[in-house]
């Protein structure tokens, strides 16, 4: 009997632990989720502020840096086709160049090439980038918004969701599944770039094999692609790493092929595909009329620079933005998306509704990771796909893809790219991706943490430093807006005193200031360490050449800008001390990453480990 007795308390501390373990891995999971939505709202004030320099940049006396200009610029380009073809051929590719080289049109041996070579880690050479992207764009032009397509018994089709820059990804797909081809027919659901580090190797095979096979081969645009969204999610910055001669003008070209990707697919005239989902207003017959290239998904006020006929313009914008980033919800309904900041959340009547007027009898979107790769909702009528594994952290997630024949009966396929994840048990697995997770939480912490010492000294009346448990959640959700399980967290961030409150000023405790920051206020500092990103953003689009360095007067004019949109008191005296402390060589400009990476924070324990190992 007494080993039945242990047997059984085993088993019991056993299922505590596993639902211990799930528990973490849950609130590690939302942590991720939570504060990638918040990079996106940010994204979208950052379209704000746009629409308000817009509005401002006259009132400057004109002598401000034009960054209106700087964004426009490349949608007004006075080469004629013709030219500018020849001019990409008149490139000359050096002898000593080992990577592949392409031969237009296309043929199986060119992708074949750009596989292999991207395998070894080498670059395609910025002379077939331009050629590609030009024939992608020249090819893209003649498509509609909505692609029909139709199955059949010998070629099912593969679905596949968001890579974000993983091309690890990619190509274990293609090893499981096939390379495309008139036999193997595939569509790839958006967000090809971003935050991955081989974004431009992803979209140099997607629109190689759309030129190899064309109606085979389908894309679908997502919400990253969009050359805002690529400022700040680090597209961008990896094309112009990886092609310092061309760089400049691929991201033009990219901005034209990326506005002219269709929006939507539809399977069998049953099967509707689209990157975030829909709205009660979404309309497939009015999409499919609208000028999808001068539609810019992002900032309304880009829209057109004439003063729009509002109603036309305004719902082609709202058409075309909640398809690219709208989420499903469980309730019925259509509310705005506050936690993106863009698109709604619809609910499953919504979904219906949609499906019966347009006949049709399944959602397939995209746009949200996954702890499985897929997931079903409404029902069954809406499917979530997601290819990028591994995606908040390594063993976070598996990707998966979908495939579709005639009977239209959804077979998922998941898998997860390791190096070495294998070796890691699962209460590793969960250790490391809250680790990072936590981390990237306390950043959030610092970066608000006046806001957040004045909240708590409101319920700390004596000054004792400590206030309760559910009074300190209860300020941090006030000020940091995450949605989040706080006091479950609440080991993890805060210390508890001897007589059980928590000690709130623990909570900033393992994390400081990076380099010795430039003479700034402490205020001053708090909103670089918060928007640290926009700024980049913003440097990085005054930076027409993307030498990394702007001159005092344009990191005046942009500092006046930010801080009188942000409604943050900075007077010219402190912003001119601080350009003058970090024109380090004296020669009146400024290096913007050298100015930005002061406000990088450090975590403490990051220190140590390092002078441990």
């Amino acid at each position: 009997g007494c080993s039945m007795k242990a047997a059984i308390l085993i088993q019991r501390w056993y299922r505590r632990y596993v639902a211990h373990l799930e528990m973490r891995r849950r609130y590690t999971w939302n942590i991720f989720q939570s504060i990638e939505y918040a990079g996106e709202q940010d994204q979208l004030q950052l379209s704000s502020f746009f629409s308000f320099m817009l509005d401002n940049v006259t009132q400057m006396n004109g002598n401000g840096p034009d960054l209106i200009s700087h964004l426009l610029d490349s949608v007004v380009d006075p080469l004629t086709e013709e030219v500018r073809q020849l001019k990409y051929e008149q490139i000359v590719v050096s002898e000593s160049y080992s990577g592949p080289r392409l031969s237009f049109p296309l043929s199986v041996t060119d992708t074949n090439a750009l596989l292999s070579a991207f395998k070894e880690e080498q670059t395609l050479h910025g002379k077939y980038v331009l050629q590609l992207l030009y024939e992608t764009k020249k090819f893209l032009k003649q498509m509609p918004n909505v692609i029909y397509l139709s199955t059949s018994y010998a070629k099912e089709i593969t679905i596949c969701g968001d890579l974000h820059g993983s091309l690890d990804d990619l190509l274990l797909i293609f090893y499981k599944n096939g390379l495309p081809s008139a036999e193997n027919p595939y569509i790839f659901n958006g967000d090809f770039v971003d935050r991955g580090k081989k974004s431009t190797e992803i979209i140099i095979i997607l629109f190689a094999f759309l030129l190899l096979y064309p109606d085979h081969m389908h894309l679908n645009r997502g919400n990253h692609e969009d050359h805002i969204m690529n400022l700040r999610y680090g597209f961008t910055k990896e094309v112009m790493q990886k092609y310092k001669t061309h760089g400049r003008e691929i991201l033009q070209l990219l901005q034209d092929v990326f506005s002219l990707l269709p929006l939507a697919t539809v399977i069998d005239n049953k099967v509707l595909i689209v990157h975030g989902g829909i709205s009660d207003k979404t309309d497939l017959d009015f999409l499919s009329t609208v000028e999808r290239h001068k539609v810019v998904p992002f900032l309304d006020s880009f829209v057109s620079l004439e003063p729009p006929e509002p109603p036309r313009e305004e719902l082609e914008w709202q058409q075309v933005v909640d398809i690219l980033w709208s989420d499903p919800k469980n309730q019925n309904g259509c509310s705005l998306n506050s936690f993106r900041g863009g698109g709604c959340y619809f609910g499953p009547d919504v979904t219906q509704a949609l499906l019966q007027k347009h006949d049709l009898c399944l959602l397939i979107r995209s746009h949200e990771c996954k702890q499985e790769g897929y997931e079903l909702c409404h029902n069954g009528q809406v499917i979530t796909i997601f290819s990028a594994s591994n995606y908040y952290e390594e063993g976070s997630n598996r990707g998966a893809y979908i495939k579709l024949g005639p009977e239209l009966v959804p077979r998922f396929f998941q898998y997860q790219v390791s190096r070495s994840t294998r070796k890691l048990t699962l209460h590793q697995r969960v250790r490391v991706a809250e680790g990072s997770a936590l981390r990237a939480l306390k950043e959030k912490l610092y970066a608000q943490r006046s806001e957040l010492m004045a909240a708590f000294q409101q319920y700390d009346i004596d000054n004792t430093g400590r206030i309760s448990t559910s009074e300190w959640a209860q300020v941090v959700e006030s000020v940091l807006r995450l949605d989040l399980p706080w006091r479950t967290l609440r080991p993890r961030l805060a210390r508890l005193s001897a007589d059980g409150n928590v000690e709130y000023e623990s909570c900033f405790e393992d994390i400081s200031p990076g380099e010795p920051i430039p003479p700034v206020t402490p205020n001053l500092a708090e909103t670089l360490y918060r928007y640290r990103t926009d700024l980049e953003i913003i440097f990085n689009i005054i930076d027409k050449d993307h030498s990394g360095q702007i001159s005092i007067e344009e990191f005046r004019q942009t500092w006046k800008l930010f801080t009188s949109h942000l409604g943050v008191a900075v007077n010219d005296q402190t912003i001119d001390d601080m350009a003058r402390s970090i024109d380090f060589n004296k020669d009146g400009s400024i290096d913007f990453n050298e100015f930005l990476e002061a406000f990088r924070v450090v975590h403490k324990l990051d220190v140590k480990e390092q002078q441990q190992g």
